[in-house]
């Protein structure tokens, strides 16, 4: 586990606005000179200003303002109008607002006017539950949240209210906004038995209703909470592919590029791959010819993002041997190949392609083979030499060359005829991070002087 970091220093609100107003009062500034006065002062000394709110003295702050009239306001319809207002406020991270709504009690504020509006059946509950997905931003608001019933009040709500799909997305916001880098609340939300409801959701409704239900499985199947030594996210995905949430996210990408959900359930797809039983469950059920059709598609219409995400996701299950073949067999190599002429000036796409054919040639010499009859070979030449200053293209093309010529003589031959060790030493030369791989790749290639 890596050494805590220092915390950073704080100051209350009361502080802060007292040094703006002695700055005005003892030093003579004007109120606008106060204010960037103080901020400077204190950033300088290493002081964290999140959550302060930095209006000139006499301005009034609209989250301050917003949070105000929520604890007053009784009236249902100015109640969602400003459940909303805080929503568009505070879903700009880089704004601070929702730093300081969190240091203001939102999150405390939000989970009572939850927990209110769903015992009255309220249909502002949607609203409440977006403005709290907003607020809930950082680990310390996600622990407010914890500390406050939050979780099993959101899973109480997803029970109750299984039809409402408005309800429902406001729903599994929270869930994936409170259980970024917060390891335990994952396990909360896992004791609570998510999966479960998850899994049935989406069989019972299509889940390009619910957007955030494929943020939820994505989030709480991701190991991003650097304080724990190891995380049980390997075992919830187990637990979820028995569920058979490969089957249903299948279904869920199988809807094609026209669903505007195509790259989150994509994404969630490939968070629940972990294991070689899993990804032939995929293949199983279809995955593999529905992601190679998607595939087809983003070329077609030159979606970039459906490209990587897809070819994201295709990588990951090429991981299984078993699925090597059924890739290939399907024709993956030539859909791979034309896709790269589609994209041929996307430096990202291209990379995941040659993740893909890396995995794929991985300790099969056959496949290789096939790579190389497919075009592989003159398509890592061009992409390198239309890349130069890449150093992840470049470092990516040193892996799969490795792949296409560790256990196949011939593709050595091919290759360096078509110039490739040139190449690889401009790589190597050009980019420190490309160093190891092309050595690798010009060992693995049989030439002289390869660690030169």
């Amino acid at each position: 586990m890596a050494p805590p970091k220092r915390a950073a220093r704080a100051v209350s609100q009361q502080a802060f606005d007292e040094m703006v107003q002695e700055n005005i009062d003892d030093l003579g500034m004007d109120p606008t000179e106060a204010l960037e006065d103080a901020i400077q002062t204190l950033t300088l000394q290493g002081v964290d200003l999140s959550g302060i709110v930095t209006c000139v003295p006499g301005e009034s702050n609209p989250v301050m303002e917003c949070l105000g009239k929520l604890r007053e306001e009784k009236k249902f319809l100015e109640i969602v109008e400003l459940l909303d207002e805080l929503s568009i406020l505070c879903s700009d991270l880089a704004s601070g607002n929702a730093a300081i709504a969190t240091k203001n009690g939102a999150v405390e504020l939000l989970i009572s006017i939850c927990s209110k509006l769903r015992d009255e059946r309220d249909r502002g509950l949607a609203s409440g539950l977006t403005a709290m997905a907003s607020v809930i931003h950082d680990l310390q608001s996600s622990e407010i949240f914890k500390e406050n019933g939050g979780p099993k009040i959101v899973v109480n709500i997803i029970i109750d209210e299984a039809k409402d799909v408005k309800i429902l997305n406001g729903c599994f916001s929270v869930v994936a906004a409170a259980a970024t880098g917060n390891e335990v609340l994952k396990e909360s939300f896992m004791d609570l038995k998510i999966d479960e409801l998850i899994v049935k959701i989406l069989k019972e409704q299509n889940g390009g209703n619910i957007p955030s239900i494929f943020d939820a499985i994505r989030v709480i199947l991701s190991s991003d909470d650097n304080r724990v030594l190891a995380s049980q996210v390997f075992g919830y995905a187990r637990k979820f592919s028995k569920l058979g949430i490969a089957e249903v996210l299948v279904d869920s990408v199988r809807e094609g590029i026209s669903s505007p959900c195509l790259i989150s359930a994509s994404i969630a797809l490939k968070a629940v791959a972990v294991s070689d039983e899993i990804c032939r469950s995929i293949a199983y059920s279809g995955g593999i010819d529905v992601i190679l059709q998607c595939i087809d598609d983003s070329g077609l219409q030159r979606n970039d993002e459906v490209a990587r995400a897809c070819c994201s996701l295709l990588s990951k299950l090429a991981g299984s041997d078993a699925n090597k073949s059924t890739i290939v067999e399907k024709g993956g190599m030539d859909r791979l190949i034309n896709l790269s002429a589609r994209f041929s000036d996307d430096s990202s796409v291209l990379q995941e392609i040659m993740s893909i054919i890396c995995t794929l040639c991985l300790r099969s010499p056959e496949n290789a083979a096939r790579a190389i009859e497919s075009g592989v070979g003159d398509f890592v030449v061009q992409a390198m030499q239309k890349f130069p200053e890449s150093d992840l293209l470049q470092r990516h093309s040193c892996f799969m060359i490795r792949n296409l010529v560790a256990r196949n003589l011939e593709n050595r031959k091919i290759l360096l005829a078509i110039g490739i060790e040139e190449l690889i030493r401009r790589a190597k030369q050009r980019h420190k991070g490309c160093k190891d791989a092309a050595t690798d790749a010009l060992r693995d290639l049989g030439v002289d002087n390869y660690n030169s």
